[in-house]
C-alpha cells in the first residue's frame, strides 16, 4: 500500500528564498515520484499573508517546509535531506 506524505511550504509572495525552496521541493518530489514504490506526495503552499496563525508562528523563518504538519526545514531546503526524509519509513 502506498503511503501519503503531505508537504506544505509556508512562505509569502515576493520572497526569493520561498521561490528557491519551491524549486528544490518540486525537483525532489519529481525525483522521488519517478521511483518504484514511491510514496504519494501531496504538496501545497500556504502564505503567511493569508493566515494570522502561520504569520505569528513562522514570519521570521520563511520559507518553512512542513512534512505531515511538522517542521522539516526552514530558510534553505537541502535536497538530499528532503529526499532522505521522503524515502524513510
Amino acid at each position: 500500500m502506498t503511503r501519503d506524505i503531505r508537504l506544505t511550504l509556508v512562505g509569502k509572495p515576493g520572497c526569493h528564498l520561498c521561490d528557491d525552496a519551491r524549486e528544490v521541493v518540486q525537483a525532489v518530489v519529481a525525483d522521488v515520484e519517478a521511483m518504484d514504490a514511491a510514496p504519494r506526495i501531496l504538496f501545497d503552499e500556504r502564505s503567511i499573508l493569508d493566515d494570522e496563525a502561520l504569520a505569528a508562528r513562522y514570519a521570521e523563518e520563511i520559507p518553512v517546509l512542513l512534512i505531515d504538519g511538522r517542521v522539516h526545514n526552514y530558510w534553505r531546503i537541502d535536497p538530499v535531506r528532503l529526499k532522505t526524509a521522503l524515502l524513510a519509513g
